[in-house]
Order: C-alpha cells, then structure tokens, then sequence
C-alpha cells in the first residue's frame, strides 16, 4: 500500500512540473492577462437575474486529475487534497494552457477549494452557482455531499446553508468526462475533430439570499399585445413586485404571485432589433408578509418577436413583423488559449464586436453553448442568434440513457437561455449526427418554446458515414441545406417553410504564424487576403440572387475564426489577422440585407 502511494505522489510531482514547463501553442491578444489573473472572468455571470452581493469563486483552485486517480464518477466521498497537487485556474478545463495543467484529455478531475463568507452574510443562506462542469459534477462542502448534476452545457445550482459552519470552508468538485461521445458533446467529442475540453469550463460563484428567495424567472415579449409575460418562481409563495424602466425613469410597476404568470403592460413598446437593440430595465423584488423586500435581482428584456410570414407569396422569416434577411457567421466559439472559454470578457465580447463590424446580423453558435454573458453582449449590441444543441454521436447505443439525456440537456439550455431576444432559433440536430426521432423532438421544440423559430435538422442533405440519414424532417421553420462552397443549390422554400442555407463558403487562407500546429485545410483556398475578399464578395452577390429571386432568406458562412486545423475563418485562430478587408465585405455584406428589405 505504501508503495502504491509513493507512485501517486511521483505521478503527481512529475505532472507538477510538466505543466509549469507548458507553452501556449498560439497565444491570443488576451492570453497572457487571463494567464496572471488573480481572479478571471470576473464579471457577474448571470446579467439576467443579478444580484448585488455576491463572491466569485475563480482563480486558484487545487487539482488532482488524470487516470491514475480515484474515479470521479458519482463517488460518496471526497479525495484527501493533503499530500502533493497541482494548482488549476478556473475556469480553464484542464486540458487547455490557461488551466496551467494542460494535458490531452483528463476523465477523472478532483477540485478544491477554501473560502470564507463575509460576516455580514450571516443567517442568509448561500446558493453555490456553477456556469457549467463537463460532464458529470459530484460537489462537496466540507466533507459532506451537496448534490450532484450531469450535463456539460447547462448552468446548476445547489443550496450549501446546511454544509458550512464558521471561518473557513471547503468546496471539493468531483469532474468526470469520458468523452466518448455517447451524451451531447458537439465538437467535444471522439467525433468532433478539436481538442477535448472537460471539467470547470464556465464561472464559479456563490450568492446570500434570504430562505425564500427568488428561483428562477421567465420572460416573454408578446409584441401585438404590447405587454411582457412574467413568470418568477421562489422557493416559496409571495408578492413580486416588477418594474419596468428606461434609464432608470419607470416605465411599468405591477405586483403579482409568484409562481403565477402576469402581463406587464409596455406602453408604446420601443422594439428590439439588430439595428436598434433597445433593452428595457426590469427590477423583481418579493417581500414578507410585512412588505419588506427579502430577495431582489436586477434583470432586462427586449420587446421582439419572430415568426413566418409570407411576403409577396414566399414564405419568409419576420421580425417585428418585416422580413430581415439573416446573413452570419457559424460561430464555434474556441479558443486556442482557453478552448471552449475565452480568455477574458473582452475576448468573448471581441468576437461578436467584430461580427457586427463586418455587416452581419446572424451568427449561429454552433454545437456549443457560451457563458450568459456572451448572450448578454449579442443583446446589447445587436446580433441575432441561432443556437444549436451539442450533438450526441451514439444515439442507439442504450437509448433508454442516451436519448434521455439529450432531451434533458436541450430543455435545461433551452431554460437558459430563454429569456434573450437575441435568440430566435433552436437547432436540435446538424447534418443528422446523433440525430434521432427529428420530427418528433422538433415539434417538441416548437411547443416547448413556440416564440422562436425552429430549424429541426440544419443541412439534412449531409449525413456522417456511420449512421443511415434522416434527411428532411419536413416540419419546422426552414428548410435548410449545406453547400460547400455554394451557395449554388441552395435550399428554396416550401408552402410552410422558409429556405436558409445553414452553411456555405468555408474558403481557406494560409497565414504563416497564425495557424494551429498541424496539417491545415479548408473547402477551396486563395493566396491572398485580396483574393479572399474578392472571392467573398462573389460569393455575396450570388446569394443577392437567390435572396431576390429564390426565396432565401437565411445565409451563414463558414466562419467567424480559423479552428484548429480548419483555416477557413474571417479571422485567424488567434483573432490577430483579418482575412478579409473589412470594409470590402461589410459593403458586400449590407447589399444583401438591403435586398431583403427592399421586398417588404
């Protein structure tokens, strides 16, 4: 036993060491300020439900991990972190150069860490927030279980009060990610072509709240009405008061149940669009039976709303009752530094800044899911969504687990999520990987969440060699193909659909010292970034021609940034190089979305 121990110990100091010696492969303008910060990503990550007190736990946390050590699968103690360990930044998966650990694919993760709460947070209870852990997360304070939740792209909360005690305390995160593609992992899988990602990868943080405190809220623009759905859920009945302002000068007060929908009135609504993102302010406080206040957050809404609509005998998409014709990015959202967290705020804003820079209105987010901060920038600068389920791989093997956890996983994003109006459209399945029962789950889809568009299996005329295709659903919003380059035999549109063609384009350029270590490639390929642009904009004036003439009304190109070996980005992987001149395309970029104006 003895020498078994002394064996862990040297595996332990040997893998220490290694990851002091790491280097970034291809550093980012924010690299290095995420590297030493002492407390990263610190913003509130949760603008929609803010409250005022609260403690990040990022930073510094102990690590144990690797394959050597005991399984971190559901187990009903925590390690003992006394002997030696390394040292992980969190929120960096370990697998990236920002952790400090960075080693290829970690299953079994151990994490811990000390804090104290503020003495005036006494008789409060405290709520432990977790953005999101890869895949299956077992917590403990102080010794003793918590609780545990499974799924890497969905937020989780537990409820710690009955687990601390005076002074310091302990919370241990027991990670465990196989892997194998067999629960939604997108990208991050066997499959997927990228750098695994696994444990931490979103924010840490705790909050004091009174015993009935606000659970969760739902927000529901209902334009033609002129009002805004309301739903709060506490954890136990009382009076909420809303109020609705514009630079704080109130717009709308109404108080209700909890737990009960309400109507707020929106006089004279200023809309929501990519061209004027207004936001309003909406303040939610519930009280006791005396009227004091026992919990408040701090949230916002957009008043929008997208649904069919047939212009001049095409079905088309509306927003806000006119058609937008919906040109974007296939935005993946890695990061060579921090793989599927970006490195600091201004990084996660970068993208979404340059987006809106070039002349796009869309991006789809695609087979991930991001922070609810970046969802907060594409609401405040403009930027339609489209957003995708990360996909399973192995959908028939024990369908009874698999499936389920699919459904599960895509309801809690879908919960997420639901209250940003830059979000019109779900995406359950991609070029039918994973994909199963399509019709089914999107028309569940639909009923779910019937305010936003659904796009059942974006590019059902592409299908993975391994699995027999399900192709057209037939139901849903769109119909929607594939075509790389394109956007020649784009998809037209049905008597119930609109036509989007989800991807296209995907041309690659070389830039020496900006390019993931392996072998690159691409769609087709030119020399220069004048070259590229002009290629672009040819490609643009075609899909001009189908948007006027076709019935398009969705293009998305391939894609925001380089990812790894894929060299077909607008920017490189790194972000430092421009691919295109920016000007040329925005140009480009603006005559297409004019097009779709001009048919209203």
């Amino acid at each position: 036993m003895i020498r078994i121990k002394n064996l862990f110990f040297l595996a332990l100091l040997f893998s220490s060491f290694t990851s002091r010696a790491q280097q970034a492969q291809l550093p980012t303008p924010w690299s290095e300020e995420a590297k030493n910060a002492q407390l990263p990503l610190a913003e509130y990550p949760r603008p929609q439900m803010e409250r005022q007190e609260w403690l990040c736990l990022n930073g510094k946390w102990d690590y144990i991990g690797g394959n050597n050590v005991p399984s971190a699968l559901n187990p009903s103690v925590p390690i003992s972190f006394d002997h030696a360990k390394e040292s992980i930044l969190v929120p960096y998966c370990p697998e990236s150069y920002l952790s400090g650990i960075q080693r290829k694919q970690e299953i079994n993760m151990w994490y811990n860490k000390k804090f104290e709460l503020p003495s005036h947070w006494k008789n409060k209870d405290i709520i432990l927030n977790f953005g999101a852990v890869d895949h299956d997360a077992t917590i403990f304070v102080n010794g003793k279980k918590a609780g545990t939740h499974a799924g890497g792209y969905d937020s989780f909360s537990l409820n710690i009060t009955e687990f601390l005690k005076t002074g310091s305390n302990t919370i241990v995160v027991a990670a465990h990610d196989s892997n194998d593609g067999r629960y939604p992992s997108g990208k991050n899988g066997p499959r997927g072509d990228y750098t695994f990602s696994s444990g931490i990868w979103q924010t840490v943080w705790i909050e004091p709240v009174s015993k009935n405190h606000i659970k969760q809220i739902r927000l529901l623009p209902q334009v033609a009405e002129k009002q805004l759905k309301v739903q709060v859920n506490s954890t136990a009945k009382a009076k909420v008061t809303a109020v609705v302002s514009i630079d704080g000068k109130e717009v709308s007060k109404t108080v209700f149940n909890s737990g009960t929908d309400v109507n707020i009135p929106i006089e004279n609504p200023e809309l929501w669009s990519p061209d004027s993102p207004f936001l309003y302010d909406l303040k939610l406080s519930i009280h006791d039976k005396n009227g004091t206040i026992i919990d408040e957050v701090k949230s916002y809404f957009g008043m929008r709303d997208i649904k069919l609509g047939n212009i001049n005998g095409v079905v088309r998409p509306l927003l806000n009752g006119q058609f937008v014709m919906q040109l974007g990015l296939l935005d993946q959202g890695y990061w060579p530094d921090g793989i599927l967290t970006a490195p600091t705020e201004e990084a996660l804003k970068y993208d979404i800044e340059i987006t809106k820079k070039a002349g796009y209105n869309l991006i789809r987010k695609h087979m991930k899911t991001e922070p609810q901060r970046f969802y907060y920038w594409a609401d405040k600068m403009g930027l339609l969504v489209w957003q995708d389920m990360p996909c399973l791989w192995y959908p028939d093997e024990d369908t009874t687990i698999y499936r389920k956890a699919f459904r599960e996983e895509f309801k809690a994003i879908i919960d997420d999520h639901y209250n940003s109006p830059s979000i019109i459209a779900w995406v359950p399945f991609n070029e039918n990987w994973g994909a199963f029962d399509v019709k089914n789950i999107t028309n569940w889809t639909k009923q779910y969440d019937p305010s936003r568009l659904v796009n059942g299996n974006s590019g059902f005329n592409n299908n993975p060699s391994y699995q027999k295709a399900y192709g057209d659903p037939g139901n849903g919003d769109f119909v929607d193909t594939h075509i790389y380059v394109g956007p020649k035999g784009a998809s037209e549109p049905d008597q119930k659909r609109a036509a989007s063609l989800g991807e296209f384009g995907g041309v690659g350029l070389f830039v020496r010292g900006h390019m993931w270590p392996v072998e690159n490639n691409a769609y087709a390929y030119e020399p220069t970034i004048d070259a590229l642009t002009d290629r672009y904009i040819f490609l643009m004036d075609n899909v001009e021609q189908l948007v006027r003439y076709k019935g398009l009304s969705v293009a998305i190109y391939t894609q925001t940034t380089d990812v790894e070996h894929e060299i077909n980005g607008l920017l490189t992987y790194d972000r430092k190089i421009q691919k295109m001149v920016l000007d040329r395309i925005k140009t480009a970029n603006q005559a297409v979305i004019r097009a779709g104006h001009e048919l209203n």
